[in-house]
């Protein structure tokens, strides 16, 4: 077990965090900087910045089998690899071996995992948007799941503070339904994607292209060891320079510089022990990955950032006299409400001219398009409710693309050395409702190497969302033409629940302890000691990127449970 980020062990801390990931290094730095002594727990192994990067600086053709995973390794990551961004041998050591950790599957669902320090901030999208009043509102107005308990006001400041931290690079545009923010300068359009831009501007009333917005440092700023993006994309190898955001990098190395963090890895958290004098929760029991061997932590105050899916599991494991169907779980809602974002739709073509036109440096992102349905007046479609965004990018052809018809020789030479046409392609993220059958479920007939019960998913897109799908190729394919692209093909590929990768729901936020399981504060109802931020808490799931949003609850959940503390409260 690696010493780096470690203090001596303890019985008892004023707060344990469970993992450390986008959510659990936050609630690490927040905890650690307001003077709690915090225990932080990883499932996984340990991740050092910088130094356990070791693919960063290779190229494809340094790796064995080209880059590319073998027979072997895909038979490892069955279910991972259906997504298809899990087929390269430079990412594949980020993530969890399925047969090692195996789930079922009622119905599919791709559940990409990675269990080490970081989690999924090394390996994320990294697009960031901050949700909207109507988001926080959508469920009160139509009906679909339970009304939020805060509104845009109450996490505008928390967005505020973890933007200007982590670094997110963009551009405000004035839309209600896409806030703005505090960006780093944006990174800029290509000519194509320019030309884009203007087309759909001057000939699709109402609609905007933006660059995404994303958490990669632009600009002069200077952030705390980190440097600007190099403009790489080896992001998910993890990126030595810092230059986009990522735990490692960033919010533990924050936490450690206090001397309050004491960060154990190779703990799989089993259980959260309820106390029922106290009436709340007095610590943690921890399986060791390696040895086995159980151990009991004690704390004021736990926070639960293990993932949406996993800190369900471990609330269901946590039975207890008061908490027979597990902890918090009075609502009958821990598992489920299980959301996602469904993509695998849009539409690509090509374009004349261009011919001159060239650029340099590999970009670590594109487009965004903001939402435009639903928004009120002719936006309002009557087949479905609420929306979708989408991202997508310009580039030239590879020059493989004019190959198959030329012959060896002469003409041949000639192609390798020019560069291709162009082409964009834009694909949608939509929202999924929050449906309360759409569940996971603990599977005690089918038990992990530890002795604990593995989880099963029931659930999948419906009615709202294949409508929605259809209007999203249709509206892709549309703005391509309309911006004098040609040779549009359009896609509404497969989509399983799970392969967005942003997972939300099965512990949600609300107003009604009958019919949620956190307050307003991401505290349980019944347990206010217990706190958890990942994307369990989502009461529905607008159709942006969730993580800016995951971070912002969990600074403010953080400051809260700090102040409560203080005042003798928990």
């Amino acid at each position: 077990m690696s010493k780096f980020y470690f203090n001596e062990e303890q019985d008892f801390y004023d707060a344990i965090v469970v993992g450390t990931g986008i959510s659990g290094g936050w609630a690490a730095k927040e905890l650690c900087e307001n003077g709690l002594k915090t225990l932080v727990l990883e499932r996984g192994k340990m991740v050092e910045h910088i130094k356990d990067y070791t693919t960063a600086h290779l190229d494809d053709w340094d790796f064995p089998n080209g880059g590319k995973l073998t027979r072997e390794q895909k038979a490892q990551q069955l279910k991972q690899t259906r997504t298809g961004r899990i087929n390269n041998a430079d990412v594949n050591n980020w993530f969890v071996n399925d047969l090692k950790h195996p789930y079922t599957e009622t119905k599919p669902f791709d559940w990409v995992r990675g269990y080490h320090v970081g989690g999924r901030s090394i390996m994320w999208g990294r697009h960031s948007y901050r949700w909207s009043e109507i988001d926080f509102e959508a469920n009160a107005k139509d009906g679909h799941g339970v009304d939020w308990p805060v509104r845009y006001k109450d996490i505008a400041p928390w967005y505020d503070k973890v933007e200007t931290y982590i670094g997110v690079s963009g551009e405000n545009l004035g839309l209600e339904q896409l806030p703005d923010g505090q960006f780093l300068p944006m990174m800029e359009h290509n000519c194509v994607e320019q030309h884009f831009r203007d087309g759909v501007g001057k000939n699709m009333d109402g609609r905007v292209v933006t660059a995404g917005r994303i958490a990669h440092i632009t600009g002069d700023k200077k952030f705390e060891g980190r440097t600007k993006c190099q403009f790489r994309n080896r992001c998910t190898r993890g990126c030595p320079f810092g230059g986009y955001f990522s735990s490692n990098s960033s919010t533990l190395p924050a936490a450690e510089r206090t001397g309050n963090m004491t960060l154990r890895v190779d703990s799989i958290v089993s259980e959260v022990i309820y106390d029922p004098n106290t009436k709340k929760a007095s610590g943690v029991k921890v399986i060791d990955s390696l040895t086995k061997e159980e151990f009991i932590f004690k704390s004021k105050v736990v926070f639960l950032c293990a993932s949406s899916m996993a800190s369900a599991s471990i609330l269901l494991q946590s039975k207890s006299d008061r908490f027979p169907n597990g902890l918090g779980n009075d609502s009958d809602q821990v598992g489920r409400n299980v959301m996602d974002h469904h993509l695998g739709t849009g539409a690509n073509g090509t374009i004349d001219g261009f011919d001159d036109k060239y650029y340099k440096g590999r970009r670590p992102g594109g487009i965004y398009i903001p939402r435009f349905k639903n928004l009120g007046g002719t936006s309002n479609s009557k087949d479905y409710i609420r929306g979708y965004g989408y991202q997508g990018s310009a580039s030239r052809k590879n020059w493989k693309d004019a190959v198959a018809e030329l012959t060896m020789g002469e003409p041949l030479k000639e192609a390798i050395l020019k560069p291709g046409g162009w082409t964009m392609g834009v694909g949608g993220f939509g929202e999924i409702l929050p449906y309360q059958d759409n569940r996971m479920f603990l599977d005690y007939d089918k038990l992990d190497e530890w002795g604990l019960p593995t989880v099963n998913f029931d659930a999948e897109i419906r009615d709202n969302e294949h409508k929605m799908r259809e209007d999203m190729v249709n509206q892709a394919a549309d703005m391509l033409k309309k911006a004098g692209f040609k040779d549009i093909k359009a896609r509404n590929g497969k989509y399983n629940m799970g392969h967005g990768i942003h997972e939300m729901g099965t512990a949600r936020m609300g107003k009604d302890p009958k019919t949620s399981v956190l307050n307003a504060h991401n505290q349980i109802h019944a347990v206010p000691n217990v706190y958890i931020t990942d994307g369990a808490f989502m009461a529905s799931a607008s159709c942006v990127n969730p993580s800016l949003t995951y971070m912002a609850f969990t600074a403010r959940a953080a400051n809260h449970a700090a102040q409560e503390l203080k005042k003798g409260n928990l």
